[in-house]
C-alpha cells in the first residue's frame, strides 16, 4: 500500500523539521518568554487595570474643589420712537465650588476604587498564570503529537513489512491468505491512525501559534522548574491560600464591596458645600472696569425622603458585599481542588511513566520472541501483529505519561501562584499597573495639563 501525496509531504516536512539545526531549538522557557510579551489577553488585563486606576482619581475628585474661569459678553440695542440706543458689556470672573463634608461618602468611594484597582492588578497576575499554563499545554501538545506521528510512522512501516512478509510466505506455500488479509487490515488501521496523528499535530501547531505568536520550532520539554514545587501537599495548599492571585483578588473584592456598602449608607446623611465667585466687567461708555464683585456662600442639606432609592441602594450594596464573601469562599475551594488535582497528577504521572517504561521493555522482548516463533511456524502473523500493537500502545502510554508529568508540574505551579514571569525568571518586563496607579493619584495633574 502506498502513502498518499498529502501524507508523504507531511512525512517529508517532519523529517526536514527534525533535521533542523540546534539554533532553531525552542525551550519551554523561550516559548513562555515570547508568549508573555505577545499575549493579547495579558495586554487586555493590563489595560483593564489602568482603567480601574482611573476610578481612584474620579473618586478623589469628590473631595477636591472645582475652579473655573468664565468670560462673557452681551450686546443689546433699542430702536424706536425716533431714537436708538445700544449697550455693550464684557464680564470676567472666577468660580469656586467644593464639598467640604458628605458624611464620609467620598472617603468610602475612594477606598472602594483603590480596592478595585488592587483587584485589577491581581487579575493581571491571574491572567498571566492562565496564559503561561496555556502555553505549556500547547507546547506539550505539539511535542507529544510529533512523537506520536513518528511512532505511528514506525508502526506503519512495520505493518507494511509484515504484509510483504505474509505475501512472500504465501508465494512459497508457507503462509495463508488469512495472514495476508490480517496484515492488510492492520496496515489500513495503522494508516488511519497515522493520518489522525498528522491532523492532530496540525491543530496543535495552530494552537501553539495562537498563544506564542509564532510557529513551533524544535521543542525540548527539559526544564528545572520542579524546584519551585513545595515539599508536601499541605505546604502547597497553604502557599496557594496565601499567594494565589485569584484568592488575593477575592479579598480585594470583599474590601471594595464593604467600602461600597459604607458609601451607600453614607449617602443618607448631611452634606455641606462652599461656593464662591469673583469677577468684574466693562460696559460701553466706561473707560475703566466696573467695581470688582464677589460672593461667598455655603449650603447644608440633609436628605429626608428619596422615594425609596437610598434604602434600595443600601440593600443592594449589602447584597453585593455578601456575594463577594461567598465568591471568595468559592475561590478558596477551587484553588484547593486545583492544588490537590495537580499534586495527584504528578504522582499519577510518575507511576504511569514507570509502568509504561517497563511495559515498553517487556513488549519489545515479547515482539522479538513472537517473530522468531512465527518464523519457526509455532506462531501466526496475527500474533506478531498483536504484539506490535501492544508495543505501540505501551510506547504511546510512555509518551503521554511524560507529557502529563510536565503539564501537571506547571499546573501545580499555577495552583500555588508561582507560575509568573517573576517566579520563573523570564527575561521580560513584568506587566503591572502599579506605577500607573501612582501617576493618576497626582492631585495637581489636571491643573498642570491646563497650564501647559
Amino acid at each position: 500500500m502506498k502513502l498518499s501525496l498529502g501524507c508523504a509531504l507531511s512525512v517529508f516536512a517532519l523529517v526536514t523539521f527534525g533535521a533542523a539545526s540546534s539554533a532553531n531549538a525552542q525551550s519551554i522557557t523561550q516559548a513562555l518568554t515570547i508568549a508573555y510579551d505577545y499575549a493579547p489577553d495579558l495586554q487586555a488585563a493590563l489595560l483593564e487595570a489602568k482603567a480601574s486606576a482611573e476610578n481612584v482619581a474620579l473618586a478623589q475628585s469628590g473631595k477636591r474643589p472645582t475652579i473655573g474661569a468664565s468670560v462673557g459678553g452681551t450686546y443689546s440695542w433699542t430702536n424706536g420712537g425716533g431714537f436708538s440706543t445700544d449697550t455693550t458689556a464684557l464680564n470676567v470672573g472666577l468660580g469656586y465650588n467644593q464639598t467640604i463634608f458628605d458624611n464620609y461618602k467620598t472617603e468610602a468611594e475612594i477606598e472602594q476604587a483603590r480596592a478595585g484597582a488592587e483587584a485589577a492588578e491581581y487579575q493581571i497576575r491571574n491572567t498571566e498564570q492562565n496564559v503561561l499554563l496555556s502555553v505549556v499545554q500547547a507546547y506539550m501538545s505539539v511535542l507529544t503529537d510529533r512523537q506520536l506521528v513518528a511512532l505511528r510512522q514506525d508502526n506503519l512501516n512495520f505493518f507494511r513489512a509484515q504484509l510483504q512478509s505474509a505475501r512472500d510466505r504465501l508465494d512459497v506455500g508457507e503462509g495463508t491468505r488469512i495472514d495476508v488479509a490480517q496484515a492488510e487490515a492492520r496496515l489500513a488501521q495503522g494508516d488511519a491512525a497515522y493520518r489522525a496523528s498528522v491532523n492532530s499535530l496540525e491543530i496543535s501547531q495552530a494552537t501553539f501559534q495562537r498563544y506564542v505568536g509564532m510557529a513551533p520550532q524544535t521543542l525540548d520539554a527539559t526544564h528545572n522548574y520542579g524546584r519551585l514545587i513545595p515539599a508536601s501537599l499541605q505546604a502547597a495548599i497553604s502557599e496557594a491560600e496565601v499567594r494565589h492571585p485569584a484568592i488575593l483578588m477575592s479579598k480585594a473584592a470583599i474590601r471594595a464591596a464593604q467600602a461600597g456598602s459604607d458609601a451607600a449608607q453614607a449617602a443618607f446623611g448631611p452634606t455641606a458645600t462652599v461656593t464662591g465667585s469673583l469677577g468684574t466687567g466693562i460696559s460701553s461708555g466706561s473707560q475703566s472696569p466696573d467695581v470688582v464683585r464677589g460672593s461667598l456662600g455655603f449650603q447644608i442639606s440633609v436628605p429626608i425622603y428619596a422615594g425609596g432609592a437610598i434604602g434600595a441602594s443600601v440593600r443592594k450594596a449589602n447584597i453585593a458585599q455578601i456575594k463577594s464573601e461567598v465568591t471568595a469562599m468559592s475561590s478558596y475551594d477551587q484553588i484547593r481542588q486545583a492544588v490537590i488535582s495537580a499534586w495527584a497528577g504528578i504522582q499519577s504521572a510518575d507511576a504511569q511513566i514507570a509502568a509504561a517504561n517497563s511495559a515498553v521493555s517487556a513488549s519489545r522482548v515479547v515482539l522479538d520472541g513472537v517473530i522468531q516463533e512465527r518464523d519457526l511456524g509455532s506462531r501466526t502473523t496475527l500474533d506478531v501483529l498483536n504484539s506490535q500493537a501492544e508495543l505501540t500502545a505501551a510506547r504511546e502510554g510512555s509518551i503521554n505519561a511524560s507529557s502529563n508529568k510536565v503539564i501537571a508540574t506547571f499546573s501545580l505551579l499555577a495552583a500555588t501562584g508561582r507560575l509568573t514571569a517573576t517566579e520563573l525568571g523570564l527575561g521580560v518586563e513584568v506587566k503591572s499597573a502599579v506605577r500607573y496607579n501612582q501617576v493618576v493619584e497626582d492631585v495637581w495633574q489636571d491643573l498642570r495639563v491646563v497650564a501647559d
